[in-house]
């Protein structure tokens, strides 16, 4: 008989508390009650309660992902986003050496698990079809001030247009922002434009990547099915064979 196979699941996903920050100059998230349990006393039978939340929140609160129409007036939303780009997507872990801040095209070539050649042919099944992780540390600053530093890691144009090029179907990263927010960017925000133009959505604020293998399983990041909302919290999980 043959042994089932052992599955582990990876939380990737920072915990939404009321009043955290996540970006600085966002509003904080309020999570209060609408219904008591005391209250609800009134509305059902003897021994049964129960208590109602309210939550008031930008779409850019904890871990989060972007759909096309955060960057593109006439990008899918929310409600507009496949399944299949979504959930349960085959993932690589791209190891971003510490000393590196800007993730560009070679540096993935270079440190995806099965490396490409220098020329910049993608080694089969490094990226087509995958969601591509980019692991830089940088979640361990999360709630700090340091989190929001100019300095953060980002991937860079040529980075984010390798990526299409090579077929990613979602794009995550455990920084602040997956594009640069220094003073001398100027507010562009290439990776955003580029992959959100190709349709590949992106989550950002992950954490817990340096637990997951480089390769060998499946990521997972599903927001609500709101219709009109460009960007939601997820729970997002690896499962690990």
């Amino acid at each position: 008989m043959d042994t089932p196979t052992r599955k582990r699941f990876v939380e990737l996903s920072h915990v939404i508390r009321d009043g955290m920050v996540t970006y600085p100059g966002l509003p904080a998230p309020t999570i209060t009650e609408w219904l008591s349990r005391e209250a609800s006393v009134e509305r059902y039978a003897a021994g049964t309660t129960f208590r109602m939340n309210q939550i008031t929140m930008v779409g850019n609160t904890g871990t989060y992902l972007d759909a096309p129409s955060h960057r593109w007036p006439d990008g899918v939303d929310l409600s507009g986003l496949p399944l299949e780009r979504l959930a349960d997507l085959p993932g690589v872990v791209v190891r971003v050496p510490p000393s590196a801040r800007a993730v560009d095209a070679a540096l993935l070539r270079a440190h995806l698990p099965e490396a490409a050649p220098a020329g910049g042919a993608v080694a089969a099944g490094a990226v087509a079809g995958r969601a591509v992780l980019l692991d830089t540390g940088w979640s361990a600053h999360f709630g700090t001030e340091r989190y929001a530093d100019a300095d953060h890691p980002y991937l860079t144009a040529d980075g984010a247009e390798w990526l299409v090029s090579a077929g990613a179907t979602l794009v995550g990263i455990d920084s602040i922002n997956i594009d640069d927010t220094g003073p001398s960017a100027a507010g562009a925000r290439p990776a955003h434009s580029i992959l959100l133009a190709a349709g590949i959505p992106i989550v950002e604020h992950l954490r817990g990547l340096g637990d997951l293998p480089t390769d060998g399983f499946r990521f997972s990041a599903v927001p609500p099915m709101f219709a009109g909302l460009d960007t939601s919290p997820v729970r997002a999980y690896a499962i690990v064979d």
